[in-house]
């Protein structure tokens, strides 16, 4: 069963340690709901940068990540053994959670103050 957005919203406080990135979070989700995506996309998205928050821990906050490995190296913890599965469907796994990261990133290092309100 899947958390719903508010479950989820109410994580972001309790799960993520670094409070940068937990305001950078929400930041996102309001810039998220203010253009109008589905409160699907919204969840979807917000599970895979609080994950991804979870594994740089609370010394990192998601502003200062400035290497490839440091996203590489979370991506790469969703590798499945053979053993596990054997018809290698993390590949998919892998390659949405990349898409979410990406979609954050571009989100923060783009977005412009002025277009964007959020109140």
């Amino acid at each position: 069963m899947t958390a719903k957005l508010s479950t989820t919203v109410n994580q972001i406080n309790t799960l993520v340690a670094n409070e940068e990135s937990r305001q950078l979070i929400l930041r996102f989700f309001e810039f998220m709901k203010n253009i109008g995506t589905s409160e699907r996309y919204q969840n979807n998205n917000l599970k895979a940068i609080i994950a991804y928050s979870k594994f740089l821990g609370p010394l990192i906050s998601l502003d200062q990540v400035k290497c490839r490995i440091q996203i590489t190296s979370f991506l790469d913890s969703k590798i499945k053994g053979v053993e596990q599965d054997p018809d290698k469907r993390w590949i998919t796994t892998w390659n949405d959670y990349l898409g979410r990261i990406k979609y954050f990133f571009r989100w923060m290092y783009n977005y412009d103050d002025k277009r964007f309100e959020y109140n």
